[in-house]
């Protein structure tokens, strides 16, 4: 169920659903819209030594035209962003709403690790595109001006700059800005396709599948290499599930079916019809699509493009806010900042950590492979190798949610994950040309992810090991102590034990507060968790309460906004007087049990680094008091 919802009856008003869907073709599509620039273009790239003939264009072409509907209109849109967690998409809400059901532990082990690794996957795609899409359109400077090609690099940087810096203004505020030029630019795609189809109609018949099965009869395993280029043209498709907590599901297909899609496949026939004009003339084919338009619409295009490219990078860096977020939450990533940008839309977000490590990033990509059609063997592995994952946990949503007859269930997963890992398979034979960036950095992000997930279970299992539980120390100790007026929270991720921080200012300090607090902060699978089910309380005893604050994993943390309602549940605290006392682990690595001591090592440089509660909860700091501690994992 869409989450953005306006007027009494709940639902989105007509005028609401109309900017969200701008708002969507602006973030989600940018990165498949501007695929034109290079995809057909490296279908013919020399190296694949393909002659553009009539069985050739229309051959391409019609894989290209189902590739798109079988994969973006079906898959996608009509199957996959049907399976969202209370409104979120992305693999990670996909993998925690199949795994809610019961299985083995083996099978919910696997269905985890898939989940996790095709996560970590995304972020190699989220290098690559802004890089590749940005790249591709100042080449086209090129076509104009063959002068300016020590400037290509330069230029791109510059562009690369800009579009990370306005990230903080939210993806609302850039949607706002970037969904009517996106909705123009898929009109001047279509335009452009339509006026060259029109020259040569015949190029309509790619829509026949006969012609790309007759491409592989013809030319066998070169046509299978091409598949790695054909692809080029679904890249964004995961954006567009993983962006759908950003704007809902009924804007992006609107935005998809009404817009995005005729635009494009015009646009690919456009240069089909281009190719079997002119397919004799190299600089037409090394690139068509600056070739469709006359010498003096050349520069204006290239404008054009690039701020489209620009716009194309959001789907991935917004895709990747929306990613850490989740990870985050459900512990897989140490706390980083997070500015929630929007008052109205929940899901959009802005992390400064992230946004300026995929620019760094982008910026080593440019400079290594110099060129799109370099960067374009990097390109495919990581997104198609994500796609394949998808369909797998798809198959679980289908069985264990949707409750579908195993023949019907393994029907429509067989049919995708054919086509899926046709594709993966083509793409992994650029694995030495480049295909290896996205891999490598999905393995180290994978890797970080795991290390952090298990490193937090061993802390949690030291600390409750030799830590009390918390009526021990009700009983035995807390009257031995004296009284001080006020209320202390202590923050503690161990329900039912001691906090450390509590057990030392006993200790030291040998007071207590005559209200005592235990907060607990659960982010649990769910993607949201109603505010009706948010706090639960535990009246302990001695003027010592259990509060538990229950979050989704997309859900705002508003920590002094929630604890307000502490009185209503008969605990006499003055939140805006309490003070909030936090734990400071100091962690040190005593030997490989449990984890590797590299790994353990890693997680303590992780921890050390970390976002402190205090900053990531908003709690004040002048009202916070931290409490060192040693421990040994």
């Amino acid at each position: 169920m869409d989450q953005h919802t306006s007027g009494e009856s709940g639902t989105p008003t007509r005028t609401r659903i109309l900017a969200l869907t701008v708002g969507a073709i602006g973030v989600v599509y940018g990165d498949i819209g501007t695929s034109p620039l290079y995809s057909l273009k490296e279908c013919f790239s020399p190296h694949y030594h393909l002659t553009p003939g009539r069985p050739e264009v229309l051959g391409i072409l019609s894989l290209i035209f189902w590739a798109l509907t079988l994969i973006i209109c079906v898959k996608y849109l009509l199957i996959i962003t049907r399976f969202d967690n209370k409104g979120e998409g992305g693999i990670l809400a996909l993998m925690e709403l199949v795994s809610e059901r019961k299985g083995s532990f083996a099978k919910m082990g696997a269905i985890f690790a898939m989940g996790i690794f095709g996560a970590a996957l995304l972020y190699g795609d989220g290098i690559i595109t802004p890089a590749i899409s940005v790249l591709s359109a100042v080449e086209g400077l090129e076509v104009a001006a063959p002068g300016l090609h020590p400037w290509i690099i330069p230029i791109t940087i510059v562009l690369l700059l800009v579009l990370f810096g306005i990230q903080k203004y939210g993806t609302g505020g850039v949607g706002r800005i970037f969904g009517p030029f996106m909705v123009g630019w898929f009109a001047l795609l279509g335009t452009l396709g339509v006026i060259s189809a029109l020259q040569t109609p015949d190029v309509f018949h790619a829509i026949n599948p006969i012609h790309g099965i007759n491409f592989f009869m013809n030319h066998g395993f070169g046509a299978f290499v091409v598949l790695g280029s054909v692809f080029l043209v679904v890249t964004g498709g995961e954006a567009l599930y993983a962006d759908m907590g950003h704007f809902g599901r009924k804007p992006i297909i609107r935005g998809w079916f009404y817009v995005a899609y005729p635009g494009l496949i015009l646009q690919y026939f456009g240069q089909g019809a281009l190719l079997l004009r002119e397919g004799d003339v190299a600089s037409t084919v090394s690139n068509p699509f600056f070739h469709m338009v006359p010498s003096w619409g050349v520069l204006p295009l290239v404008l054009v493009s690039t701020i489209a490219t620009i716009i194309a990078s959001q789907a991935v860096i917004s895709g990747a806010y929306s990613l850490t977020w989740q990870a985050l939450q459900l512990g897989y990533l140490p706390r980083l900042k997070v500015m929630h940008t929007s008052s109205d839309e929940r899901g959009q977000i802005y992390m400064p950590t992230v946004n300026w490590v995929l620019f760094i990033s982008c910026v080593v990509l440019v400079i290594a492979f110099k060129s799109s059609g370099a960067l374009a063997a990097a390109y495919g592995i990581a997104v198609t190798s994500t796609m394949v994952i998808t369909t797998i946990l798809a198959w679980f949503a289908m069985r264990r949610l949707f409750n579908w007859g195993f023949a019907a269930a393994f029907a429509v997963t067989s049919v995708f994950l054919v086509i899926d890992a046709s594709f993966l398979l083509a793409n992994m034979l650029k694995f030495l040309d480049g295909g290896y960036v996205p891999v490598a950095m999905a393995a180290a992000t994978f890797m970080v992810m795991i290390t952090w997930h298990k490193g937090r279970e061993i802390l949690r299992r030291v600390i409750e090991k030799r830590n009390k539980p918390i009526f021990d120390i009700i009983h035995e100790e807390i009257d031995r102590y004296e009284d001080v007026p006020g209320t202390a929270l202590y923050m503690s991720g161990y329900v039912g034990i001691a906090p450390p921080a509590l057990v030392s200012n006993l200790m030291y300090n040998r007071v207590r507060h005559e209200t005592i607090v235990l907060l607990s902060v659960n982010v649990k699978t769910a993607s949201r968790v109603p505010f009706s089910q948010r706090i639960e309380v535990k009246h302990l005893e001695k003027g010592v309460y259990q509060v538990v604050l229950s979050y989704g994993f997309m859900d705002q943390l508003d920590l002094m906004h929630d604890l307000m309602y502490l009185p209503e549940y008969d605990i006499p605290v003055d939140i805006t007087d309490a003070i909030f006392v936090l734990g400071h682990e100091t962690l040190t690595v005593k030997d490989d049990e449990g984890m590797a001591r590299w790994r353990k090592e890693i997680f303590v440089f992780l921890h050390r680094n970390s976002r402190t509660p205090a900053r990531y909860f908003g709690i004040p700091v002048k009202r916070t008091l931290e409490v060192g501690s040693h421990v040994a994992i």
